[in-house]
């Protein structure tokens, strides 16, 4: 930062001035003194004002003296929220002050009567203030004069008073240098850690106790911001109250007050410092550092006695009350900022967010692209590319460097090991130094990548080093320090640096310059200054050095000069007797070696041979000079609103042979006007000639210029133009130069020439010009016109006005945007038509098939794609959206024989999904009953094994036995139509069911379900109605389903059959029946010992009481032996005649007179028993007729 003093205010009667406050958001400044005085000021620019910034004048826009107090003023302070000045004097009266009108009016007085007042502090949101007096006495009060709480500290002597950020903490300073902290109730909690006192120990006063309330952001994250700074100079800042380990400072100066800037980045301390150098005399002083405790400059203040000082509202100016005068100075603020490639970036911290944030600026455009970096060290630019130096966040105290492009976008990045206090960059190399090293990255971007280079050009160990800034290196593969001495600190630290393609200089504390060459780094010359150089530049063609000290002070260095010393050894370079003061920014012109400008306080200066101009009122920051023109930003106007930068911020200023040109192009002859740039040569000069020679059609002057300026494009267009003979089209050949299109584009019609108006108007890409051409002419090309249409079209759909770009897609006959147009308005309908309107074979069909496949319109998907004869693509449409139907009928309509394939393989997706009754749906749409009927047998396995509803089980065997009957009845057909005998039929039979066996994973189970696809079906189906016939009490029916289900026991469990049937046969007093299914139960394998036991008790219960003989035993006739037999054995043991079972009653048929059969499953029931059924009990299939 730099910092100069601005202005001066006295104030009457020589009246001493004891405290100033500065009002951070409406600007007024207020000052007390002596005898009452209390004065409100405030300083504004004139709206009018062409100078923007600092550099406009401002004046006393207010200057009202405020009565009421008699005595001394000590304290004032501002609550900026609510608008209110709160003063009080040495009596204790406190008078609070409000604006009403344009003017400060009393609002409240209190007056104690008993002690002084020594501090008075708002809270951060300007509700309460705390109170504190001399003896002791500290209140609380709230913003509209109630009192919220008073406390009387016994015996304490209280100095000052500060309010926590978050108002949860007030902290008191006493008169014997303590600091104690209490809680907004008036608690103690605990005393303040002071530890920069050290062996003086406690005694000295606090003088300032300020803690910043984070209101516009931290400069990095735990920052430290309370500040508790003692009359004898000594100073301590902490990041909160119970920081143990504060940042120490001491000013070697008698303090008199301290004060945080508007973003807690500068802390400046004001009082007297005494030089023993001239006549031992104490000097006025404001020291600035940073948070950190890093000293920023020291200002020097004329006067006896400062007392006060206080920042304006964002910190560019700070007010001190010295003597009888306030004294105004002016801050440039170091932002951390650059400039490339017509991109301003700067930084800026945000209260809501840890990180910085970084704003590249396109000034071109006004588009602005933001990142955030947290802690953002520095940054430096050139070319294209602009470089950030941040410290990592990752506990391993590297720091990285990032190359960014011109909207932000990293192109690069590098970690190091040193600290990169300093940054430099070149179009190809990025410079970082510490205190005692430097560092060089030769850098690869995008470009240089894409451009042809030589393999051997850049040898990829010398694209970073890392040198001591005490070695001497040649240039040579030197190998100077290794390890931790490569690292070791050095009495002389460096302190700045610049560099250009050819030399590097770095800057070192006692005033030592160091030359190196690049690319290889050889130090190749030393210099020496007379002061601490804070800033370097090098011209263009590196030949001479600018250098700033740490006071403002401007120098140059001629590099390459050679001298003698006292001594008579030859010396390199010699500085310039040349000097400017107050100097905080310069810039080398990029084109001429002798041109430069430079910021001098509120004036920019340019010098051409060391001789200036006429200076102009700025203070802006220099970005760029070059063509005679400077280019400039304001940065503090940029900062007051970081968010929305604007074009007014942006300054270009021009030189005053580029003004004297105009002025002489404008008034006297071209001779004349040549004449003058001959003298005072410039390309820019020349080129303002040439176009003033062009405007006038003086051809031969205006091609010398351009010869002159090594313009080749004007050389050329000069000798097209003097080819033409209309003297209007010359005209308008001229104003097209000139950018004048709509002028160039009248003259060409005015002269009939509409053909070169459109061809001007293509170039320009103006397609909606050129259709109005078109159409205004008589005769228009089509080829012309669909084109224009198109671009118009392609104008609309980069906006995403897709209807607007339909209409100029139709008309142009452009089906392809026309298809994209339709899909992002989702007009499929169109789509539809246009997929009619196409030919066939349209190599637009897939594109727009494919477009309907996206959104799950199948159909008009597989419409597209056999237009253009795609089969498999439409077949492959329909899998993909689980069409399996269509699929498979496409597959046979074409004759695709991988259709199979196809369904296996999604089939076995669908199966590794567990998605078995998608699968099984599959395979029955893609006539794979066999498959299917597996799945099936396989679900109804695990559900009966897993004791699920029965009913459930049952439908699942019934479907699978429906699939196995419906592929065998198409098995036979298929024989037949093919003229093959029964037995082939069954051999094809055979056949399938010997692959679907292998298949099965479920054993001999499932494949005698082929011989048999119903039996599951009847297990279940009689195990339902044993049930059922046993709870409507036929207890005796019960049990004959129940010696029937016996034959389904590789179906259903065991112990179910047996339990029930024991259960039936008990209930029917059958014991005899019931004693064997009770053995049956005892011996079964798979049931636990506890069951076992159980129906052993069981057993042992009911054949205690009954025998175990049947009480009744029904018989029947053999139909085929005539052999007597019980009813209810489903097999003759004389004769092996099997009998069916009724699928009504359970029982077996032996009178096969009167017998229904279903048709469905082949079935059998008495008809007697179906005569009121009308549906099949097994199957249940409609029974149409008995």
């Amino acid at each position: 930062m730099f910092i100069y003093l601005s202005k001066k205010i006295a104030i009457p009667n020589n009246t001493r001035l004891r405290c100033v406050g500065w009002n951070k958001d409406q600007g007024y400044i207020a000052c007390g003194g002596d005898e009452g005085l209390l004065k409100v000021l405030k300083l504004e620019a004139g709206k009018d004002a062409k100078v923007k910034g600092l550099a406009a004048p401002s004046n006393l826009s207010m200057n009202q003296t405020l009565e009421g107090h008699t005595g001394t003023i000590q304290v004032v302070t501002w609550n900026e929220s609510h608008q209110k000045l709160t003063s009080s004097d040495q009596s204790g009266l406190i008078i609070v002050w409000m604006l009403y009108k344009g003017s400060w009016y009393e609002e409240m007085i209190n007056n104690r009567n008993k002690s002084v007042v020594r501090g008075m502090a708002w809270n951060t949101d300007g509700q309460k203030i705390c109170i504190v007096y001399e003896d002791g006495a500290v209140i609380v009060g709230s913003v509209d004069g109630n009192r919220i709480w008073g406390k009387e500290l016994k015996g304490q002597h209280l100095m000052g008073v500060e309010w926590s950020p978050d108002s949860c903490l007030l902290l008191f300073s006493l008169h014997n240098g303590e600091v104690h902290v209490y809680d907004n109730t008036g608690g103690f909690v605990s005393r303040l850690n002071i530890q920069c006192l050290g062996s003086l120990g406690l005694g000295a006063m606090v003088v300032g106790l300020t803690w910043y309330n984070g209101r516009n952001g931290y400069v990095e994250p735990d920052c430290p911001t309370l500040a508790i700074c003692y009359d004898n100079g000594r100073m301590q800042i902490m990041r909160n109250e119970s920081d143990d380990m504060p940042v120490l400072i001491d000013t070697g100066m008698s303090v008199c007050a301290c004060q945080w800037n508007h973003n807690g980045s500068v802390m400046a301390v004001a009082g007297t410092l005494h030089l023993s150098g001239m006549g031992e005399k104490d000097c006025n002083v404001v020291q600035f550092y940073t948070p950190f405790g890093e000293h920023l400059r020291t200002l020097k203040v004329p006067g006896k006695q400062i007392t006060a000082c206080s920042w304006e509202g964002g910190s560019l100016r700070i007010a001190l009350a010295v003597d009888s005068f306030i004294y105004f100075a002016n801050i440039r603020p170091d932002y951390r900022w650059c400039y490339f490639a017509n991109t301003v970036v700067y930084t800026y911290t945000k209260p809501d967010r840890s990180e910085a944030c970084v704003t590249f600026w396109d000034t071109r455009n006004n588009e602005h692209f933001i990142k955030h970096i947290k802690y953002l060290m520095g940054m430096a630019s050139s070319g294209d590319h602009c470089i950030l130096a941040v410290r990592t966040d990752d506990g391993s105290g590297q720091f990285g460097l990032i190359i960014c492009n011109a909207i932000g976008t990293p192109v690069d990045s590098k970690y190091i090991d040193i600290e990169p206090h300093y940054l430099a960059m070149t179009n190809n190399y990025v410079f970082a130094a510490s205190k005692e090293n430097f560092y060089l990255w030769h850098f690869k971007t995008p470009k240089a990548h894409s451009s042809i280079e030589l393999a051997s050009a850049i040898k990829t160990d010398r694209q970073e080093r890392l040198y001591h800034i005490d070695d001497t290196p040649t240039g040579v593969s030197d190998v100077f320090r290794e390890g931790d001495k490569l690292y070791e600190a050095t009495s002389d630290p460096i302190c700045c640096m610049t560099a250009s393609e050819r030399i590097l200089v770095i800057g070192r504390e006692s005033g030592a310059l160091q030359r190196y060459t690049l690319p290889h780094v050889a130090l190749t010359a030393r210099y020496s200054l007379p002061c601490r150089p804070h800033r370097l530049a090098l011209n263009c063609n590196s030949s001479r050095l600018a250098i700033i000290d740490i006071t403002g002070l401007l120098t140059f260095l001629d590099l390459d000069t050679r001298s003698s010393d006292n001594n008579g050894s030859e010396v390199m370079g010699s500085i310039l007797k040349f000097e400017r003061k107050d100097v905080w920014d310069m810039c080398w012109a990029q084109d001429n070696p002798e041109l430069f400008a430079m910021m001098e306080k509120t004036r920019m200066y340019v010098f051409r041979n060391m001789d200036p101009e006429e200076p102009v009122a700025s203070s802006g920051y220099l970005c760029s000079f070059q063509d005679l023109e400077i280019h400039a930003v304001l940065l503090d106007e940029v900062m007051r609103e970081p968010e929305s930068p604007t074009t007014d911020h942006l300054l270009t200023l021009e030189v005053k042979s580029l003004r004297d040109t105009r002025d002489l192009l404008e008034k006297v002859s071209i001779k004349d006007a040549a004449a003058f740039i001959d003298e005072n040569p410039h390309p820019r000069l020349w080129r303002l000639l040439a176009e003033a020679a062009l405007e006038k059609q003086d051809l031969k002057n205006a091609e010398a210029a351009f010869v002159r300026c090594k313009d080749y494009p004007g050389i050329q267009l000069v000798k097209r133009i003097s080819n033409i003979q209309n003297e209007t089209l010359r005209k308008a050949e001229v104003a097209a130069y000139f950018k004048d299109f709509d002028e160039a584009e009248r003259l060409y019609l005015e002269v009939d020439r509409r053909d070169i108006a459109i061809s001007l108007r293509r170039k320009l890409g103006d397609s909606f010009r050129v259709v109005q051409l078109l159409k205004s002419g008589s005769s228009g090309d089509d080829v012309q016109m669909e084109e224009a249409l198109n671009n118009i079209g392609h104008y609309y759909a980069d906006r995403h006005k897709w209807e607007d770009a339909v209409k100029q897609f139709e008309a142009a006959h452009n089906h392809e945007m026309l298809a994209v147009c339709y899909y992002q308005l989702e007009d499929f309908e169109a789509l539809e038509s246009l997929v009619r309107s196409l030919p066939d074979n349209s190599h637009l069909l897939p594109t727009i098939a494919d477009m309907f496949t996206s959104v799950g319109m199948s159909q008009q998907a597989v419409a597209a794609y056999m237009k253009c004869n795609r089969v498999k693509s439409a077949i492959d449409t329909c899998v993909a959206l689980n069409q399996w139907h269509e699929a498979v009928e496409l597959a046979k309509q074409h004759n695709v024989t991988e259709i199979s394939a196809l369904l296996a393989r999604y089939a076995s997706h669908l199966l590794e999904k567990g998605n078995r009754l998608q699968a099984i749906e599959l395979y029955r749409k893609a006539d794979k009953l066999l498959d299917a009927a597996k799945l099936l047998y396989q679900i109804a396995e695990e559900e009966g094994k897993k004791k699920a509803r029965p009913l459930r089980v049952k439908k699942l065997y019934l479907l699978a036995a429906q699939l196995v009957q419906e592929h065998n009845a198409r098995m036979k057909n298929v024989m037949k139509e093919a003229g093959g005998s029964r037995s082939a039929a069954l051999m094809g039979l055979f056949d399938e069911g010997n692959g679907l066996t292998t298949d099965l994973e479920g054993g001999s189970t499932q494949a005698n379900m082929l011989d048999n696809p119903w039996k599951g079906a009847e297990a279940y189906h009689f195990f339902l109605l044993a049930q059922r016939q046993l709870y409507e009490g036929y207890v005796d029916a019960a049990m004959k389903t129940c010696l029937h289900l016996r034959e389904y026991d590789g179906i259903l469990d065991p112990e179910d059959i047996y339990a029930l049937l024991a259960l039936a046969s008990c209930a029917n007093r059958a014991f005899a029946t019931c004693s064997r299914a009770f053995i049956k139960l005892e011996a079964l394998s798979e049931i636990s010992q506890n069951k076992k036991e159980a129906y052993e008790d069981l057993a042992m219960n009911i054949f205690m009481k009954y025998s175990p003989k049947d009480s009744r035993s029904n018989r029947a006739e053999c139909t085929s032996c005539e052999t007597m037999i019980p009813d209810w054995v489903s097999v003759c043991p004389s004769c092996n005649t099997r009998f069916a079972s009724c699928i009504v009653t359970g029982r077996p048929i032996m009178d096969v007179t009167a017998v229904w059969t279903c048709p469905a499953c082949s079935h059998s029931a008495l008809e007697q028993d179906m005569t009121m059924r009308t549906h099949c009990p097994l199957c249940h299939a409609v029974i149409t007729s008995h």
